[in-house]
Order: C-alpha cells, then sequence, then structure tokens
C-alpha cells in the first residue's frame, strides 16, 4: 500500500465542544432541570444530576484528557442562571470560576470558543415567558454584556447563540424541549427575538472587544427528496431545507428573517456574522406527507441500508457534511465545524465515522472552502437533552455513579490527527481498515 496524508491548513483548531447544563452537573436554577422533574419528558425518566461534576472540579482533568490528546482548542457555554440567577443579581463567583475554567485553557494551549446561550436558561426568564417575551433580547444583552466585560480577557471567538434552529423546532413545532408548547403560533416571534437577540449580543461585543470573532452555530441537516423525479417530494425537502437550514443565517446575511409566508425586517441583524458555526450529524430523506402539517408535510426517515449509531439516532453520512461546508460558502463569512460525532458507546462506528467526516472536511478545505476548524462532540459522555444518558457520544465513557472516565479506542485516533493536522493512510489502517480503499483508493 502506498503511503499518503491528508494534510490540514496550519493553523486548524482541533477540539471538543460541551455545554454547561450537560457537563457542569446541579444546575438547578434552570429550565432544563425544571423540564427533568416533569413526568415523561427523558427518556427512562433520567436527570442531569451531577452531570460529568464539571462544576465539583472535574473539567480540570477533563482538560488535561484534552491537552494530552493534542487538542489545541475547546468550545463551552456559559450557563446563564448561575452568572444571572436573579434578574436583580449577578453571582460574582460564578464569574470567577468560569475565569478560572478559560485561565486552565489557556495554561493547557488550548483556543476557547465560548458559547453564551447553549438551550439552558435562568428560571426566571422562563417565568417572564422565555423567548417569547418582548424584552429577551435586551436581557440576553445585558447578560452578553457583563460576560464579555468579566472574561473577554480570556476568548475572542464567540458563538451567541447554539442551534436557534432546533430551539425553535423541538420547543414549538414538537414538544421534547422547554417550554414544550407544540404550537406554530409563538414560533415566528421566538425566531424573530432570536435574531435581534443575536444581533443585538454581536454589536455588544464588538463595541467591547474589537478583535472579537463572533457568529451563531446552526445545525445544518442535509435533506434529500426521497424520489427525486417526485415533484412533492422535492418541495417537501426544499421548505425543510429553507426553514430549518437557511431562515437564521439569511437573516443575518441581509437583515431579513424568512418563514415560510411569513417575512419580517430586521436590518440591526445584516451582516452581523465574522463566521458560520455549522453542527453536521445526518443526512434525512425526505417524502411528502399530506397527514403531517405540524411536521411541514414531510416524513423524513433513513435509507433502509443505511449505517446506523446504535439507537438509530444518526446515519452515517459523511457526503452530507461536504454538502453543508458547500451551502457555507453562501454566507461569504469563515467556517467552522462547531459540532459533528455519534452516540457509540461501544465505539465501533466511531472511527469510520470520524475518519469518513473529517475526509470530506479536507475535500472542502482542498477546494479552498475557508474552513477554520473542527470541534468533535463531544468530550466525554454527556446528559444529552431529552434524550438523557441513554446516547453516549463521549470520546471518554462516563460512568454516571462512580464518574469515572475510561479512554474510547477513538481518543489515540483523534489524538494522531490532532497532533500531525494529518489522516494518513496508516492511520486509517490501524483504525478502520475497512475503508481504507475508499479514504486511499489505489
Amino acid at each position: 500500500m502506498a503511503q499518503a496524508n491528508l494534510l490540514f491548513p496550519r493553523g486548524f483548531l482541533w477540539g471538543c465542544a460541551t455545554a454547561a447544563h450537560q457537563v457542569e452537573g446541579q444546575n438547578t436554577n434552570n429550565n432544563w432541570w425544571a423540564w427533568e422533574q416533569q413526568p415523561g419528558r427523558i427518556i427512562n425518566g433520567e436527570k442531569s444530576g451531577k452531570a460529568c461534576d464539571w462544576w465539583g472540579g472535574r473539567w480540570r482533568e477533563d482538560f488535561d484528557r484534552a491537552a494530552e490528546a493534542n487538542q489545541n482548542a475547546h468550545r463551552l457555554s456559559i450557563e446563564w442562571s448561575r452568572v444571572q440567577p436573579a434578574p436583580d443579581r449577578w453571582d460574582e463567583s460564578a464569574l470567577d470560576y468560569y475565569r478560572e475554567m478559560l485561565q486552565g485553557l489557556a495554561e493547557r494551549g488550548m483556543t476557547p470558543m465560548v458559547t453564551l446561550h447553549h438551550f439552558s436558561e435562568p428560571l426566571w426568564l422562563t417565568e417572564r415567558g422565555s423567548w417569547e417575551a418582548p424584552e429577551v433580547a435586551e436581557l440576553f444583552n445585558r447578560f452578553v454584556e457583563k460576560i464579555v466585560e468579566a472574561l473577554g480577557e480570556y476568548v475572542n471567538l464567540w458563538v451567541t447563540i447554539n442551534e436557534p434552529n432546533v430551539m425553535l423546532t423541538s420547543a414549538y413545532f414538537m414538544d421534547d424541549f422547554p417550554p414544550g408548547k407544540n404550537d406554530f403560533g409563538p414560533a415566528f416571534r421566538v425566531a424573530e427575538n432570536f435574531t435581534k437577540a443575536h444581533a443585538m449580543a454581536y454589536h455588544t461585543i464588538h463595541r467591547l472587544q474589537v478583535s472579537a470573532r463572533v457568529g451563531i452555530a446552526l445545525n445544518y441537516r442535509s435533506f434529500t427528496p426521497a424520489r427525486s423525479w417526485s415533484p412533492l417530494d422535492r418541495w417537501a425537502a426544499n421548505l425543510l431545507g429553507s426553514s430549518f437550514n437557511h431562515m437564521f443565517p439569511d437573516a443575518l446575511q441581509i437583515g431579513r428573517l424568512r418563514f415560510i409566508a411569513l417575512s419580517k425586517s430586521i436590518p440591526q441583524a445584516k451582516g452581523t456574522q465574522d463566521f458560520l458555526g455549522i453542527n453536521y450529524y445526518s443526512r434525512d430523506q425526505v417524502a411528502f406527507n399530506l397527514l403531517k402539517p405540524g411536521e411541514l408535510f414531510a416524513r423524513r426517515f433513513y435509507l433502509p441500508d443505511a449505517e446506523l449509531s446504535p439507537t438509530g439516532f444518526i446515519a452515517n453520512v459523511p457526503e452530507g457534511m461536504f454538502e453543508a461546508l458547500k451551502w457555507g460558502l453562501k454566507f461569504n463569512v469563515p467556517l467552522i465545524i462547531t459540532e459533528n460525532g455519534v452516540e457509540d458507546a461501544d465505539d465501533h462506528l466511531r472511527p469510520r465515522y470520524l475518519i469518513q467526516h473529517l475526509h470530506q472536511v479536507w475535500r472542502a478545505v482542498n477546494f479552498n472552502f475557508p474552513v477554520k476548524g473542527y470541534f468533535h462532540w463531544t468530550l466525554v459522555d454527556n446528559f444529552e437533552w431529552e434524550r438523557g444518558w441513554s446516547q453516549r457520544f463521549g470520546l471518554w465513557e462516563l460512568d454516571v455513579e462512580t464518574q469515572a472516565r475510561r479512554k474510547r479506542p477513538s481518543v489515540d485516533l483523534y489524538s494522531e490527527i490532532c497532533r500531525e493536522n494529518t489522516i494518513s493512510s496508516d492511520l486509517v489502517a490501524r483504525y478502520a481498515p475497512e475503508i481504507l480503499p475508499k479514504i486511499f483508493p489505489d
């Protein structure tokens, strides 16, 4: 076998992504903790509890693991309810703790990317109507201003809102996320408030930190017509794509929010993304279904021969990663893969999934796509929202009861890629020999 290497650009960011509620533990003052207490909300009735016990100090050992595995960056989020536990009160000790975490990354030579809203928020905001409240953008901006003033010394890469499209869909088109309304009525108002909040935060961050780079992290879902010859399937796939994938980044580019027949001018949002964060996991087949108006007349499914994760949650479709990055070019900003990974407790699929998706990233880079980094989801098994502990996305396995960590084989695989800035034929032969002919054809 001929030896070959797929090289990534110098200065490429290699890391993992995490979210506060999923790893910190004992976040008792936010909407997700309250959601967990309601019967039937979380698979198997599970609760986040201590999560990965980062608030108890275990972030130190996990940061050590990441650094020893040659990661040069880490994406984390700030828990709003810790910093502002009441509308009229700031917790300076929480800010000190986050400052210590960011210093910990700096000491380990790792670049932080900080997310300011990753699904969870204070109970007092929920009581005011959450993202339906007319004043929510102002309230979020006050929080952002406080964070940047306190932590900006250590951060210049900011994600304002993680996956506003997922929050909107899961909380207002379905009832998977709080407030679980399953009601289209307020959905466009919520989307408008997300957009205004991002725009306001963007301008605030740049006022306080001229060199900052600010964007959103969007979940890009690949939607393919189940029958390419069917106009109805093509229509349903296009409708899903325009509403789920396009709505928010389009608004940040042109200053107008569009959702189906609704449209709203938000001029202050125009040009408010210095980069686009792309979270990519899988691709759906889409068939038109008149009986599913709540799902935009679409039935989504995976191909019968798709390679699925253990719970069937993710299909391994690496070509969708290239599609996502190619789509991202339209926004004329740098691209960062802010999440990509697969739930796989036994680590059988993950090596293959990881290499195949990074191969598509390499392809994009070699077409001169402006891809600046990759954050794997995730570092350690964590609490996966409404799916509880049923899915294991971590490079390191977590025993929830004892908090013990165990290294999965993919740790060493990813470590070699991070260290060498390269995918080599030798690496593929050792970790996923079954895909070697696809990655390095003769």
